[in-house]
């Protein structure tokens, strides 16, 4: 599908409401993202894998839990150690703890250096075959907290959220350019159309998923979680 004029200046249109959206994105995938702390890009994976609010819930407990292990945890196999009553102390979700262990065990095991093991298996990785990964054979592990991974390892790519296909399919339906929705409703081929969308708008992918986010919220509360973003 080319984009219509119409298409670009949408997006533009809520691109303006975003103007840090650039920075952000690039932080990401320079794996910069919480001070470049590996550990706590996990753990915001981790959390974010049972979907629950990003920003009101998700954020301040992954920034109380780094505050929390600061003079404890160095890297991902000092996070392996940490026991039980640490972890459940800022986040009960058994889960997502399984989750976060999973991804550090797998990470810790490519690299000593924390960013270079995220970057190396995300260099590696593949969309088509995420289910063979060694993260994405993991346990709780879906495409989304693949993607959200790949993202933070330096790939610009799409997570294929209930969000991000509610903004795009609203869009490209409000202006009549898909003739059938439901042949990108396919996850791994939903991500390459926004792929696709992303070049021919001159834009990164990440930066069309993360927008995505922001713009759902009214300007109040998009504004607060601007502020939020920058602390990350």
């Amino acid at each position: 599908m080319e984009t219509s004029r119409e298409f670009r200046e949408r997006i533009k249109k809520d691109m303006s409401r975003v103007p840090e959206l650039g920075e952000f994105c690039d932080r990401c995938l320079r794996t910069e993202r919480y001070n470049g702390n590996v550990v706590l890009m996990v753990v915001d994976a981790a959390f974010v894998s049972i979907g629950v609010n990003y920003f009101n819930v998700i954020v301040p407990a992954v920034l109380r839990f780094g505050e929390l292990i600061r003079s404890k945890v160095s890297n991902l196999s000092d996070f392996l150690k940490l026991p039980d009553e640490i972890l459940f102390s800022v986040w009960k979700n058994r889960r997502s703890w399984r989750v976060a262990r999973g991804i550090a065990e797998c990470l810790s095991g490519i690299s000593e250096d924390d960013r270079t093991a995220i970057r190396t298996w995300a260099s590696d990785s593949t969309l088509e075959d995420w289910e063979d990964d060694i993260i994405g054979k993991i346990k709780g592990v879906g495409i989304n907290t693949y993607q959200y991974l790949r993202m933070m390892g330096g790939i610009d790519t799409v997570m294929p959220d209930k969000i991000v296909k509610r903004y795009f399919f609203g869009l490209a339906e409000d202006l009549g350019l898909i003739e059938d929705v439901s042949s990108i409703k396919d996850d791994t081929l939903f991500i390459r159309w926004v792929e696709k969308l992303a070049r021919q708008i001159n834009h990164k992918a990440i930066e069309l998923c993360w927008l995505t986010w922001f713009v759902q919220y009214d300007d109040r509360r998009l504004n607060s979680y601007r502020e939020l973003m920058r602390k990350i």
